[in-house]
């Protein structure tokens, strides 16, 4: 009778902490950002529900079948019937919440970069983010692992004998302009990182060997962390940086400081 109350108390104690919003999501700073939260909430309804009405029923199944004197267990086959309806219904729950949020999933992953999205690269390692820009050429130089030496300042092994990577700009924190797309060009030096910003509802692993592309639009300025959601070794915690959304000319000038250095 104990553990069918505690059952039932765990519940509400639950749904109070979902339902009040403490602990919640900050306030969104990217464009597809409130479709991530609105997303997100459908989903909790679906899964709290479903969550809600098993735990009652548990309790109730452990108080109404508790131990007495002189009664024997049974045992009982179950219904293979019951078992195939549900498994088909939450096959079918499952994909219907998948197709709604699959076009926040094509517009952050699967469709072109606008032309005149900014790209920047991100490398993760441990326990750092190496963070380039394009020079005023816009490409990108060319990087070779054996090139690579951080206590000489070329964390990434970029090919200083050739030009377009001569006016690279590497650096250990990010800035992008405000409204304006964004193209993440994701990589690792060693193993699995995730790149995390909260406020811009971004989360993405980094993986040796892999580019991953990653897009998104900053809507409001300010500064924001930038962490590791993926324990990456013993000095994961200490795996942050910050990304900063400026106005367009404020992006201008702090560009051009960066290549001052």
């Amino acid at each position: 009778m104990l553990l069918a109350l505690a059952i039932w108390l765990i519940t509400i104690v639950t749904v109070v902490l979902f339902a009040g919003q403490f602990w919640w999501f900050p306030e969104s700073a990217s464009s597809h950002g409130e479709s991530v939260d609105r997303q997100f909430v459908y989903t909790l309804l679906v899964t709290g529900l479903v969550f809600v009405l098993s735990q009652v029923a548990l309790g109730y199944f452990v108080l109404r079948y508790r131990q007495r004197p002189g009664q024997k267990a049974l045992y009982h086959h179950g219904n293979n019937k019951m078992e195939i309806a549900w498994t088909l219904a939450a096959t079918v729950l499952f994909y219907v919440m998948v197709i709604a949020g699959q076009g926040i999933w094509y517009d952050m992953y699967i469709e072109a970069a606008p032309q005149d999205a900014l790209r920047i690269e991100v490398t993760g390692q441990q326990f750092a983010w190496n963070i380039r820009y394009a020079g005023p050429d816009g490409e990108f130089g060319p990087v070779r692992p054996e090139l690579i030496n951080d206590s000489a300042g070329n964390p990434l092994g970029l090919d200083l004998q050739n030009p377009a990577a001569q006016d690279d700009i590497v650096v250990p924190t990010m800035a992008v302009p405000i409204n304006r797309p964004v193209e993440l060009l994701l990589r690792s030096k060693d193993v699995t990182h995730a790149f995390s910003v909260r406020e811009l509802r971004i989360k993405q692993d980094t993986v040796p060997g892999i580019i991953i592309p990653l897009r998104f639009t900053a809507t409001r300025t300010g500064r924001f962390e930038i962490s590791c959601a993926e324990l990456c070794g013993m000095g994961h915690h200490r795996m942050r940086s910050f990304i900063e959304v400026l106005s367009e000319e404020d992006y201008a000038s702090w560009l051009v400081e960066q290549s001052e250095y």
